[in-house]
């Protein structure tokens, strides 16, 4: 399977793929921070909740924050 086209302009790219993989959610800020800044971080959550990636920081989100996003969303729908 090839990479989603937003993947060649995110802000991770060329990084360090264990940066976006701590240990816990209180060590994510690095990964955040890098999150924060890029041009491609709604795709990136959207491929996530999509796909439902459970480890991991994507579009500036930790798992358990994705977590939470979905029963939000769950309750508006």
């Amino acid at each position: 399977m090839t990479s989603p086209t937003w993947r060649k302009r995110a802000a991770c790219k060329g990084l360090d793929p264990e940066v976006f993989y701590p240990a816990s959610d209180e060590e994510a800020e690095e990964a955040k921070a890098i999150c924060g800044e890029c041009p491609v971080r709604q795709l990136c959550l959207e491929h996530a909740l999509g796909h439902r990636e459970r480890d991991g920081v994507w579009g500036g989100l930790t798992e358990r924050e994705r977590r939470r996003l979905v029963r939000q969303r769950r309750k508006t729908a």
